[in-house]
């Protein structure tokens, strides 16, 4: 006796991306149903974050997607243009930004291999914005080094390297910006993030590195001048964590993050309730590297990848042994599972 099909969308609904994939595939009725959830983007929302990342397989490199929810590591087949041959820009809702070798930029869905085209580099010009439809970027003014944005309910926040936030409204006609938070005075960082906290705050993140082998004192020096030398690991060894206070236009230091979690690296940031998430664990961090060096050459080098323990301010790896090539770097993603070919999976 077959389950009707409302129920068994009910049960799918429940179901991290990869259980699913395997349950589409068990039999004509569940497939029906796992089509239906898929097409109408009824999929369970909190979905555990994975570690997207290329290895190497029959010497030739092939793509992984590490889930934290089942701590397995599954191989992807991709469409072209193939993801080890791209540089990874970056993450966000399910999918990742990749350069090609002409550096034109793709949005690619690692899941379902579908990849949309986005307008041509050559109009970008700093902080710049597309939307659907567009044949080239707009710029957003002004010029500022950014390091993060998020955008959310038509307001997109715009983080610089000294600390500054800039908030642009996109939602009318015109695109209007204001400055919301002053840079930060006294303190310098490698990396600094934004991301929303689930009770709506926007939270300003802080990290900073350190080399291994603390016993060199002139390893820092050492690596700006040759970016390719694998003898130095970077570990972070230090983040902070501070809300922002739009009203008062300053930064409050949070002692820790409570019962959420935080998931930072060359992707969006994102900040989770360890409730909705109970594979992931409270007050940690889970990391991928960051390191503005790794983009200017540093192919070689170990990547900095871990769970970061906000109260010890210690790391421990996610797996081991390393599962994952050092290039391009592995970045988190939060699998999309709207129109999943199951013929793209080797499961």
């Amino acid at each position: 006796m077959e389950l009707p099909q409302d129920i068994l969308m009910s049960i799918f609904s429940t179901l991290e991306i990869l259980d699913l994939i395997r349950a589409g595939s068990v039999c004509n009725s569940w497939r029906s149903a796992y089509t239906s959830i898929c097409s109408l983007g009824h999929c369970k929302p909190q979905q555990t974050p994975c570690l997207l990342y290329t290895f190497e397989s029959d010497s030739t490199k092939a793509t992984g997607l590490y889930s934290l929810a089942e701590k397995k590591a599954y191989m992807l087949t991709l469409l072209d243009p193939a993801l080890p041959s791209s540089f990874i820009i970056g993450s966000s809702h399910g999918w990742i930004i990749t350069a090609d070798e002409r550096s034109e930029l793709h949005l690619v869905n690692p899941i379902t291999g579908k990849q949309i085209a986005l307008p041509p580099v050559t109009t970008i010009e700093q902080l710049s914005i597309a939307r659907s439809g567009d044949d080239k970027w707009t710029w957003l003014p002004p010029h500022k080094d950014y390091e993060d944005c998020i955008f959310r309910d038509g307001l997109l926040y715009a983080l610089t390297s000294e600390g500054e936030i800039y908030e642009y409204d996109l939602s009318g006609p015109a695109i209007t910006r204001k400055i919301v938070l002053n840079k930060v005075k006294g303190f310098t960082c490698e990396n600094m993030y934004i991301v929303r906290a689930p009770c709506g705050d926007l939270l300003q993140v802080w990290r900073s590195y350190d080399p291994l082998d603390d016993e060199d004192e002139d390893a820092s020096d050492d690596l700006e001048a040759d970016h390719d030398d694998e003898s130095y690991v970077w570990n972070t060894t230090m983040i902070k964590v501070h809300k922002v206070d739009l009203v008062a236009r300053m930064l409050v230091e949070a002692c820790d993050l409570g019962e959420n979690v935080l998931i930072l690296g060359h992707n969006q940031s994102l900040c989770l309730r360890a409730d909705e998430y109970p594979l992931l664990k409270a007050n940690h961090v889970y990391l991928s590297d960051d390191r503005e060096l790794y983009i200017k050459g540093c192919k070689n080098g170990c990547r900095d990848i871990g769970v970061f323990n906000l109260e010890n301010n210690c790391s421990e790896e996610i797996v081991s042994p390393q599962l994952w090539s050092n290039w391009p770097p592995p970045v988190w993603m939060t699998p999309n599972a709207r129109k999943i070919s199951l013929e793209t999976h080797s499961l």
